[in-house]
Order: C-alpha cells, then sequence, then structure tokens
C-alpha cells in the first residue's frame, strides 16, 4: 500500500548519501522510528535505512565510506553504521528472520535484498513501526495500516507468529504505550500476556532490558503508564521488590492517594515533569533519578504496621536498601550507579526531617557526605508531591530551604572537603602514623560541628596533639 502524504524532510547530508546509493544501482527505503516519529512530529537524530536491489554489504560500504566511518555491526545480520555529525544512520539489507532457540540470539537471518517492502516487514514488532519511505518515488508505503494506528493511537502488532518469537516485544510494547501515550491493542495484550505466562521474559539478558526502562523513562512524560501495563500483563512477577508495593497501605493523612504502588506511580510521573522543568539534559543523572523515586519506598512493606489507629512505616528508608540492590541487580551490574540510587533512598526523608526541626549547618555538612545534596531535593520533591494532599505548598519549601543552606556552603553538588590534610600535619612535624586517621578525624569533626577555620583547627590539634 502506497500512500503519498506529507513530504519528509530529511537532512541534506542524507540526501546526498541515498541519492549516491541510488545511483549504484539501489533502492534506499527510510524505516521504523525515524518514519513513525515524523508523523508523530517528534525531532529525528536516528534514521534507519533499508537498501533494497542490492545484494552485496562491501560494495553499500565503499559508496557510504566517503561520508565517514562505516562500522559493520553483525554480518549476518548485514547493518551498517555511519555517524554523520549529530545524525546517526544505520544501513541494512532486507532480512527474514526465524527463531531457533531461547535466546535473543537465537534466530537464522536471511538477508535478501529482493524481498518485497511488505515481506522485510513482516519481522517488525508493531504497525506503527513498518511504515517506510521510498526515497525514489517519495511515498510512504504502509502494508499493515500503521498510519491509521497512529491516527487511532493504538500499538498493534503484525502477525501472530513472528510477534511472539521476541519476547523483548513485551517490553517495547509499554515503552511505546508510555513514551506516545497509546494504548495497546486487545489482541497484541493478550499476546503479551502469553509471552509472560511462559516465562519468556526469563530468557532476556538484563542489559536488554535495561535499554528498554531506559527509553521508557527519558521518552516518557508518564512513566507510570508503563509500569501499570506491566502489572497488568503480569510483568511484575519478575520484580517482586515492586510487586510489594501493591495493597500496601498508608497512613491518609499523609497519604490520601492510596497504597505505595499507587504514591509511587503518582510520584515517577512527578519526576518525569520536574526534569523537563529544571531542563536537566544529562541521561545519567535523569536515570539514577528516576530509579531513586521508584525505589524510595521498596522498604515499607517490610515494616509497615498500625500503632494506635496509625499507620507507621519506621525505618522504611533504610529497610529500602536490600530490595532496591535486589531490583536494580536484575536490571545493571553497574556498581557506582546502584551506589547513587541507594544513597538517595537512604536519605529521602532527611531534607523534611532537617527542615522540621531548623538544622544547623553541621546536619547539612554532615548530609552532603552521604548523598549528593540537589539530588536528593529532586527526588524528596517528587516523593512529597506524588500525593493527593491538600498543601503541597509545603514540599518546595523544604527542599528549597536544604538546597539554600547547601549553597551557602557550595556543597549542594559535591561533599565538604577537608580543609586539613596529611600533609599540613607533616609540616606541622608530625610522622606518618596509624595517630594519623585520628587526628585528620578531630580535625575534619572541628571543621563540620565548628565551622572553624584551617588556622583554628591546627592550633587545637597542637593544643591536643
Amino acid at each position: 500500500m502506497c500512500i503519498t502524504i506529507t513530504k519528509f524532510n530529511l537532512p541534506s547530508i542524507l540526501e546526498e548519501i541515498l541519492k549516491a546509493l541510488q545511483k549504484i544501482g539501489a533502492t534506499p527505503i527510510l524505516v521504523g522510528g525515524s518514519v513513525r516519529d515524523h508523523f508523530l512530529n517528534i525531532p529525528i537524530k536516528d534514521y534507519d535505512i533499508e537498501i533494497f536491489g542490492i545484494n552485496s554489504l562491501e560494495i553499500i560500504q565503499n559508496c557510504l565510506q566517503k561520508y565517514g566511518c562505516v562500522k559493520l555491526v553483525g554480518k549476518s545480520f548485514g547493518v551498517l553504521t555511519l555517524r554523520v555529525n549529530e545524525y546517526d544512520f544505520d544501513f541494512a539489507l532486507p532480512r527474514t528472520e526465524k527463531k531457533v532457540g531461547n535466546t535473543h540470539q537465537d534466530f537464522e537471518v536471511i538477508t535478501n535484498a529482493n524481498l518485497s517492502f511488505k515481506e522485510a516487514a513482516l519481522r517488525r514488532d508493531f504497525t506503527i513501526n513498518a511504515i517506510g519511505y521510498d526515497f525514489s518515488t517519495k511515498e510512504f508505503l504502509d502494508p499493515f495500516n500503521g498510519i491509521k494506528d497512529l491516527k487511532n493511537r493504538t500499538i498493534k502488532h503484525i502477525n501472530d507468529k513472528t510477534f511472539v518469537e521476541d519476547s523483548l516485544r513485551v517490553y517495547r510494547a509499554v515503552g511505546f504505550a508510555s513514551r506516545f501515550d497509546f494504548k495497546i491493542e486487545e489482541k497484541t495484550k493478550e499476546l503479551c500476556k502469553q509471552i509472560v505466562f511462559k516465562n519468556e521474559l526469563d530468557f532476556l539478558p538484563k542489559e536488554r532490558i535495561y535499554e528498554e526502562f531506559k527509553k521508557l523513562f527519558l521518552k516518557s512524560s508518564k512513566p507510570s503508564i508503563a509500569f501499570e501495563l506491566m502489572r497488568e500483563l503480569g510483568v511484575l512477577k519478575y520484580f517482586s521488590e515492586l510487586k510489594l508495593l501493591i495493597d500496601c497501605i498508608q497512613e491518609p493523612e499523609y497519604h490520601p492517594e492510596g497504597d505505595v504502588w499507587i504514591h509511587t506511580m503518582m510520584a515517577l510521573d512527578e519526576m518525569a515533569r520536574i526534569l523537563k522543568e529544571e531542563k536537566i539534559e544529562d541521561e545519567y543523572k535523569k536515570l539514577y533519578l528516576f530509579y531513586a523515586t521508584l525505589c524510595h519506598d521498596l522498604g515499607k512493606p517490610f515494616c509497615t504496621k498500625e500503632i494506635n489507629g496509625k499507620i507507621t512505616s519506621f525505618k522504611h528508608e533504610n529497610l529500602g536498601i536490600e530490595p532496591t540492590i535486589s531490583f536494580l541487580s536484575k536490571l545493571t551490574n553497574e556498581k557506582k550507579f546502584i551506589e547513587i540510587v541507594c544513597s538517595l533512598v537512604k536519605n529521602h526523608l532527611a531534607p523534611f526531617q532537617l527542615y522540621k526541626t531548623e538544622s544547623s549547618l553541621k546536619a547539612v555538612k554532615r548530609l552532603s557526605l552521604k548523598v549528593n545534596i540537589e539530588d536528593l531535593c529532586l527526588v524528596c520533591l517528587a516523593d512529597c508531591l506524588g500525593r493527593t494532599i491538600k498543601d503541597k505548598e509545603k514540599c518546595p519549601k523544604a527542599t528549597s530551604w536544604l538546597l539554600e543552606k547547601a549553597k551557602e556552603l557550595d556543597i549542594h553538588n559535591e561533599p565538604i572537603r577537608p580543609i586539613v590534610q596529611g600533609r599540613d600535619l607533616i609540616n606541622l612535624g608530625f610522622k606518618p602514623s596509624n595517630k594519623f586517621k585520628e587526628i585528620l578525624e578531630f580535625a575534619f569533626d572541628l571543621q563540620l560541628d565548628f565551622h572553624l577555620e584551617k588556622e583554628l583547627i591546627i592550633k587545637k590539634i597542637i593544643e591536643k596533639y
């Protein structure tokens, strides 16, 4: 099915490359996300192009080399990558895939440049990702009515048999629904449930799941949509730490919205709004803030109880560390990332605790040694706003108070640094020994607790030691 619609405005460098491919006898067709995002008016930086009419990767590679460094990604998959300026281009031969085992690598791939576009598109996951743009004829190719599904805001699979062969599509389905605020078609939902029920997700490597989580966090204005769908599809059986939040009761005075799951979902959406409002661009930072928000109350199921008619979750921030590590270990092996998230989870109540007691600068300084205060304030703000309390104006008051105190000391983004160090002790005539640690700790305590200048601390050291 060919549809001539709005002009697909391509980067001039890509047009030049596609014309060069035409000169060697190729028929380049843009496919996948770039075509979909064109209809959704989303800025495009990544372009996938399928090359019909030429079966030789070597000929295509030679044609592309004059534009930059061309890399071959998996010879069996027949994919060449090229980065020019801010754009990433993937060039692939049309192919068919057949599942021959359990893992994501167990596919028999046959490249065939003589396939029709519809035959090549059959291996794709959803109709909205199977729209092509024929650069030669300037026509959109839509063999599975993906444009109609875009207009109807629907995620719909293409083929029953091929869809269930790749279990990652469950995560992709919920991710697209979250990113675009689309609905998943009921038949597609049933196939996703079938994949989950048959334990096909067991064979996915954590890296692939992490990548799908990354996309839904970084590209969704309401990440809660994806997690609510994971709950509906049964995916939470793989994440018991999250599943325990469901029906975990909370004190209505502080959480009138409902259980811990509902609160966590609201907090996630608040974090998405805050990050957009603050114009934070650092992807790594955004990710650990999202995960800290998702995990901040994982300790509540282990300590929630009713005492004198009030529901309490005493020490849930500390009890949340173990399930946070357990959950994150299912997605990543990066220790630093997990440590950052844990520091935010463990201290997420601190901003309000310090604000309510009007704590001294000493407490703020000591907090900076445990966690990045600026990050902590963002997590605390999302936590506070992610509920249906009436007095939400108190939320930014507490975080702003702490942030201002930290900025006064220039420790909002890094821990306070000791002003007396080992070399200072050597200059005083001390010889390096086990005593050094004790003396430096004494000096640091004076700096933290009494805000003394370096000269006064040195004087105190001389008096004592």
